[in-house]
């Protein structure tokens, strides 16, 4: 089974057990959908979970005091990738990994090797004779065919 990182655990909430996770989907809302996540590889079915601001406060079966759940603080939450719904054409950050990089002209930059999550929004990093990052959003990543392992991006002169 193939798990994808979705969220941190950023602390407690209440006394009876519920955790406060800064959720890395695409909104808070979708993140509730969830019914299950894995912290440090233990499955945990979620039994409960709502919005607050930009977090979700989730109850995870088996955590029922603010002592368990202070345990969990700071630790990456995962989802299968089973349980992750993708509209048609859709994919996860993760599958850009790996793909070959393309500037807007048609030349080669190389693969894409990471993403990076500044707080200013992510970053696709690529490698080829040379580092070059991106801002991941529709005005520089133009095209993405994770099917082909290919993506299409724009550069700015200078980059």
């Amino acid at each position: 089974m193939e798990l994808i990182e979705t969220g941190r655990i950023v602390n407690t909430h209440g006394l009876r057990g519920e955790v406060k996770i800064e959720p890395w989907a695409d909104s808070p809302e979708a993140f509730c959908a969830f019914g299950r996540l894995f912290v440090e590889g233990v499955e945990r079915r979620v039994e409960r979970s709502r919005v607050q601001k930009r977090f979700v406060i989730a109850k995870l079966a088996g955590i029922d005091a603010i002592e368990e759940a202070e345990k969990l603080r700071n630790r990456v939450v995962y989802v299968p990738r089973e349980d992750i719904a993708l509209e048609e054409g859709g994919f996860l950050l993760a599958d850009l990994i790996g793909c070959a990089a393309f500037d807007q002209a048609g030349a080669a930059l190389g693969k894409v090797t990471d993403i990076l999550t500044p707080p200013g929004g992510e970053v696709l990093e690529m490698r080829g004779e040379r580092e070059i990052l991106v801002p991941l959003n529709d005005e520089f990543l133009l095209e993405a065919d994770v099917e082909a392992g290919r993506v299409t991006v724009r550069l700015l002169e200078g980059m």
